[in-house]
Formats: C-alpha cells, sequence, structure tokens
C-alpha cells in the first residue's frame, strides 16, 4: 500500500521534455510528461533525485543531463555526505544527482541505484501524519525536519520548503501548480500543500 509507480511532470512541449529525459537519465517510465498551458514559474515545490553508487556516476549522467539542455544549478562537487550536484531541466524541473561515496570504485555507468521524489512542504510533522494516514509506511523520521516513506519504485521524502530549495540553489518562491502529478495504489487525493496524488489504473 502506498507504492508510487511513477510521476508526471507537466510540460509546455511533451516532445522536448521525452527526448530531455531519454538522453538526459535514462529513467524510462517511472518519469512521464504531460502537457500543460500553464507551467508553474520558479521552484516547483519539489525536486527529483537520482542516487548513484560512485562521483564519476554522478559526473556521467550530470553530464548528459547538461548536454541535453540542463543549466547548472549547483556544481558537482563533495560535501559532508558524499558527492553530488543539482540540475534544472529545460521544463524547470530541479533535479539531484548524489552518491553518498566520495571515491569512485569502477568506471563510470549509467546505473540508477533510485528515484527519490522529494516534497516541500510548509508542515513536515503534519504533512507525515497525512501520509501515514493514507496507508504509506515510514522509513525514516527526523522530527520535524525529514521524513522517509518506503514507497516501491519512486521513494518519497518530505522536507521544509526552505530547506529544500536552499539545498537546490533556488529561491522558494513560485506562482502557479507544481505541476506534477504522483501515481501510487494509495488512491486520488491532494495534501496541504497542493501536491495531487492520481490512482494507479492497472
Amino acid at each position: 500500500m502506498g507504492a508510487i509507480e511513477f510521476v508526471t511532470i507537466e510540460v509546455v512541449d511533451t516532445t522536448v521534455a521525452e527526448a530531455f529525459y531519454t538522453a538526459a537519465f535514462g529513467v524510462g517510465d517511472r518519469v512521464r510528461v504531460r502537457a500543460s498551458q500553464s507551467p508553474t514559474s520558479g521552484f516547483r515545490g519539489f525536486t527529483m533525485s537520482l542516487v548513484v553508487s560512485q562521483p564519476a556516476t554522478a559526473n556521467s549522467l550530470i553530464d548528459s543531463a547538461l548536454d541535453a539542455g540542463a543549466k547548472v544549478l549547483k556544481p558537482a562537487a563533495k560535501s559532508l555526505w558524499g558527492y553530488g550536484g543539482v540540475v534544472q531541466a529545460p521544463d524547470g524541473t530541479v533535479w539531484t544527482v548524489a552518491s553518498s561515496s566520495k571515491k569512485d570504485t569502477g568506471p563510470a555507468t549509467r546505473q540508477i541505484d533510485a528515484i527519490v521524489l522529494q516534497l516541500g512542504v510548509t508542515n513536515v510533522a503534519a504533512s507525515k501524519h497525512f501520509y501515514l494516514g493514507r496507508g504509506l509506511t515510514l522509513a525514516k523520521s527526523y522530527g520535524s525536519k525529514y521524513v522517509e516513506f518506503d514507497t516501491g519504485p519512486v521513494k518519497l521524502t518530505l522536507n521544509k520548503l526552505g530547506a529544500l530549495a536552499k539545498t537546490a540553489g533556488v529561491s522558494p518562491d513560485r506562482t502557479g501548480s507544481h505541476g506534477l502529478l504522483i501515481c501510487s495504489d494509495a488512491g486520488a487525493f491532494t495534501d496541504s500543500d497542493g501536491f495531487v496524488w492520481e490512482e494507479r489504473m492497472d
């Protein structure tokens, strides 16, 4: 219960967006796009994150994203928690590519270990309670700062909106909808921060 099968990102040009995601990350059907004439301006209130095994793989994915038209928000670099960087897709979606390892153990690959949807929310504790009530399974929780759910193919985390924007290197200000649809078996609903969930149709 509560598995996220895929997310749908609303974009102005689906052909351009599909070409970008295929060339940049190769995430397959886990990330889909849908046409929208009312794209969100500025930060969408969420980020997508790709977790990989080593810096060389992170660099490979970031480089391919830049070659496909993304722009750098934070250059890839070592940090206390590992290695990674942040880019923004042509449609405006913010993507982080990160590894908990600071050293390479082999040649670069295109292997993605996990796809993570990071939601920026107003009240982490309240959102945690809401999602538990929807049947999601808690994986990790750090008070009112960070929550992680076990949602299968696409992992879900809750983060303070301002903190998530700071990590991504963008302003937390935005206008319009999130431009995101989350497809799962948790049912159809909209949470208090305006994130829209859709029922998975087998």
